[in-house]
Order: structure tokens, then C-alpha cells, then sequence
């Protein structure tokens, strides 16, 4: 399947007489709550010598494509040493009667797993980090699952490296809980298909948080080739065992293309953080090179098999 842009412009730019998101905003959480469409997005302000301080923003939409923004950010910069030097691509999960936002903090050295919550989407207190910098090293792309599997919460990651990991690099792992705060039994799911599939050479990471669907769990992930140039994919994760493969695509499904995927803070890049489904339709909130954001649809009934 491929996704079709909604618009053929991004559907959020930054606001350059706002100073924290001067420069670019990227790589939305996306929900639905009280009829309203809410992403919370990186925001990006260049600074001299300070080039990538980011912030996550608020913003809302009844009909998901007109936007209105929050003057304040919701979550900033330099509240602790974890996120000295910015706050970025978070993705947001309704689990058990709280809003959960996963994001990765940035010390200007190390990037480390964070979560805050919120019981209104307005108010957020910070939680901490997720996992720790030993044994998982750098740490991005985490998610936690909507509901609980076998019992235990399940987490989404992707170790980095860095010294002390003993995990994988540059591919996607599947954590369990039972508080939320300790998390085990690590397993690589989803290794990107270097040397099989030219667009995942690199690396690849999730998108959001996958999505419960009748024939198990449905994951929208990022690739990367040879050339850094980033793409979309879909996975079919197993119900109960959601380290089990059981449908990937081959092909990407959203690739760089328009002239604001292509060049902005980041050439070639489409990255997303979030998506809804709404039946079998598929509304995807995603980056464009760095720097604006766009939103793209499709009908995933043919990926599932119906």
C-alpha cells in the first residue's frame, strides 16, 4: 500500500516570531481526545552554538488538518540535566486512564528515554527517565503499547550505543514492566533488513505507538538506506507475542518526494512520531526534512489480508 498526502502543503510550519519554534517544528504525537485532533510536536529554535535546542509543543484541530498552537510549550529545555539541551520526538499513549508521553531527553552528549503524564492533556508532570544510559547506552523512538500484554506493560525502544550497551544498535526492541518503571526481558524485533531490503540498510526505529487491530498489533516504522534517506514502512506484530513478525512490507509506503521532504533541516526525510486509524484508514502525522509537518492517508485492509 502507499499513503496519499492530504494536502500538498505541510499542515504545521513554524511560527517565526515564536522564539522557542523559530526555526522548525517535527515529529508529532498525535490522539484523539473530546473531538479534537491534538499533536504534540518537537519545536526546534537555532541558537549560535546552540543549533538544535528543542521544546514539544500543543497543538489542536477538529477536522485534523487546520491547526490551532498553544503560545507556551508544553514540556521545555533545561528543567534537568537529561534535557540540558532539548526535549524531542515524543509519542503519546492512553494507557489505563492516563495520557503517557514518551520522549527522548538530549544532555548535548547523550540522549536518554523520558516519559511525563497527564491525566487532561494540559497539565504534565515528568516521570523520569525510562531506561537507564547502562546497559541500553543511547536511547530513541520508544513507545509504550495501549494496553497490557500477558499482564506486564510493553515498551517500544531503540538502543543507540554507546558505552556500556549490550544491545543491538539501529533496530527495534520490545521491553516488559510491571510498574512502569523497571523494564526486562528485552527482545530485537524488528532488525532492519540490511543487505535485503536497500531502504532499511542503516537503521530503522517505530513511529508511534502500534495500533490494536483484529490481526494483532499494527506498527508504522521509519528505515533508513545507504544515503540517510529516511522512509516509511508497516509491520504486523502478533497479539500476544508482539516480538512475532507476522507481515512487514517490502515496499515503503511514504517516501521523500515533495520539495519540503527533500530539503529543510534535514534533506530526504519523512519521520513520524504518531498516526490514527479509524476503521482501516490510516492518517499519518509526519516530519518533512526536519522542518514542517505533513499528514498522509491510506487504506491498510489490503496489508491485514481482508
Amino acid at each position: 500500500m502507499q499513503l496519499e498526502r492530504v494536502t500538498d502543503q505541510p499542515v504545521l510550519r513554524p511560527r517565526p516570531d515564536v522564539p522557542w519554534e523559530k526555526d522548525a517544528v517535527l515529529n508529532a504525537a498525535v490522539c484523539e481526545a473530546d473531538g479534537l485532533v491534538h499533536l504534540f510536536y518537537r519545536a526546534v529554535a537555532h541558537k549560535p552554538g546552540d543549533p538544535n535546542r528543542s521544546a514539544i509543543g500543543h497543538a489542536w484541530s477538529a477536522d485534523g488538518v487546520h491547526f490551532e498552537r498553544a503560545d507556551e510549550p508544553i514540556l521545555a529545555p533545561g528543567t534537568c540535566p537529561e534535557e540540558a539541551q532539548g526535549v524531542e520526538d515524543p509519542r503519546i499513549t492512553y494507557l489505563e486512564g492516563t495520557w503517557h508521553l514518551t520522549y527522548t531527553g538530549y544532555d548535548g552528549a547523550r540522549t536518554v528515554a523520558r516519559r511525563a503524564t497527564s491525566p487532561d492533556l494540559q497539565t504534565w508532570t515528568r516521570q523520569g527517565t525510562v531506561l537507564p544510559w547502562e546497559p541500553f547506552g543511547n536511547e530513541k523512538n520508544t513507545a509504550l503499547f495501549p494496553a497490557r500484554i500477558g499482564g506486564r506493560y510493553a515498551l517500544l525502544h531503540r538502543p543507540m550505543g554507546g558505552a556500556g550497551t549490550v544491545y543491538e544498535p539501529h533496530s527495534v526492541w520490545l521491553g516488559y514492566s510491571d510498574d512502569l518503571q523497571t523494564w526486562t526481558d528485552h527482545q530485537l524485533i524488528l532488525p532492519a533488513r540490511r543487505g535485503q531490503v536497500a531502504w532499511e540498510y542503516a537503521k530503522n526505529g517505530i513511529g508511534g505507538p502500534p495500533h490494536r487491530v483484529d490481526e494483532g498489533w499494527l506498527l508504522v516504522y521509519h528505515a533508513v538506506d545507504a544515503k540517510m534517506v529516511y522512509r516509511l514502512g508497516l509491520a504486523l506484530l502478533d497479539a500476544d507475542d508482539p516480538s512475532r513478525i507476522l507481515r512487514q512490507t517490502d515496499e515503503p509506503i511514504l517516501a521523500p518526494e515533495v520539495g519540503w521532504e527533500v530539503e529543510g533541516d534535514v534533506n530526504n526525510v519523512v519521520f513520524t512520531c504518531g498516526s490514527l486509524l479509524r476503521g482501516t484508514e490510516l492518517s499519518v502525522y509526519y516530519g518533512g526534512a526536519d522542518t514542517v509537518i505533513g499528514l498522509a492517508r491510506g487504506d491498510v485492509s489490503g496489508f491485514l489480508g481482508r
